[in-house]
């Protein structure tokens, strides 16, 4: 009897631990903005996706989890599938904690413990909600998996993206401000990522040449998509609105925050190095207002984009330390990884 007791005691502890979850699912806050299309799963482990829906680049998701702390994947909303919730890669985007959510009072900012942290040590815990994120990619990275593209045929070691981040855009806030008064046939070119048939946005030569020095992807027309998105909603006509981005990216491209990123192509840089570069350059605080995007994991996560909030005189010519303080904290998203070489 002692041994079948003892047997059938193995076998109820078996059976409490058979029934812990490997990983616990992570209560989070905040948007998703994404920077590629991805699949959006219902089932992450069964890969199921009902409907085949995929999330937008350039657009924001409530985010109401992530698969477990060190998270692979958000729970987001996708408004209009079935259901609703869905799992996301974090590769394809970045975590934006302390955004208002629709479900909640817009008269109380939400901050997660993460943003929370990262304004205390740049030693504020204020800051307005932003008005608008400036996202700038790391070129190299993109292109490991964009080899299609335009832009990434041309790149090489002597390239000027080789050793500078490149704009991605500059996107009014909060989530949903995007397609301002745009046609619904110019839309739907948009969501198909038919960017060909997109109209060419009403700016002067030189404003288009001055855009192509920050953004790659002018050459696969990416100033067409970021000005139907975004620019529309941004106020003012093309020409404002790009030259407004252009300068802010040339802000970061002439700082020590790229030569952080040329100094130490080939190698691994912490999201804290990055933020302290921007505390550098632009002024204490600002690093917190900086989210790290990566993709992969481990020994093979790279970084991809970092994305910046900003708040204040935006669309006027106030410099960019400035509109960073004025804005939220922000978590520091992927911890690090490696600054990609060009090829």
């Amino acid at each position: 009897m002692r041994r079948l007791a003892g047997f059938l005691g193995g076998i109820g502890l078996l059976h409490v631990m058979s029934a812990v979850p490997v990983h616990a699912e992570v209560a989070l806050s905040g948007t998703f903005t994404v920077a590629h299309a991805c699949p959006a799963y219902q089932s992450i482990r069964k890969g199921t996706n009902p409907g085949a829906v995929t999330v937008e680049p350039g657009k924001s998701y409530d985010v109401l989890a992530g698969n477990k702390p060190d998270a692979t994947h958000y729970r987001v909303v996708v408004e209009g599938a079935r259901p609703a919730e869905r799992w996301v890669s974090t590769a394809c985007g970045t975590l934006a904690s302390g955004a208002a959510s629709p479900q909640r009072r817009a008269d109380k900012p939400i901050q997660s413990p993460g943003a929370a942290a990262a304004a205390a040590a740049a030693g504020d815990s204020s800051g307005a909600r932003p008005t608008h994120v400036l996202a700038l990619g790391w070129q190299p990275a993109f292109c490991a998996k964009h080899q299609d593209k335009n832009e990434c045929r041309s790149l090489t070691g002597s390239n000027f993206f080789a050793t500078h981040l490149s704009l991605h855009g500059l996107w009014p806030q909060p989530r949903g401000t995007q397609y301002c008064n745009v046609a619904a046939d110019v839309k739907q070119f948009d969501l198909n990522h038919d960017w060909n048939s997109l109209p060419e946005p009403a700016m002067r030569a030189d404003t288009l040449q001055r855009l192509a020095a920050v953004m790659p992807g002018v050459q696969s027309k990416l100033q067409r998509h970021e000005w139907i998105v975004h620019g529309t909603c941004f106020g003012g006509d093309a020409d404002g609105y790009f030259n407004r981005a252009a300068g802010l990216a040339s802000a970061v491209q002439s700082s020590k925050v790229s030569q952080l990123f040329a100094d130490n192509a080939g190698r691994n840089v912490s999201a804290a190095a990055i933020r302290a570069a921007f505390d550098d350059a632009f002024g204490a605080g600002t690093g917190a207002r900086v989210t790290v995007s990566c993709n992969g994991r481990g020994d093979n996560r790279k970084i991809t984009e970092i994305v910046l909030n900003l708040a204040g005189d935006v669309a006027g010519s106030a410099p960019l330390g400035d509109l960073m303080r004025a804005a939220q904290a922000l978590p520091a998203g992927c911890p690090g990884g490696l600054i990609a070489p060009a090829p």
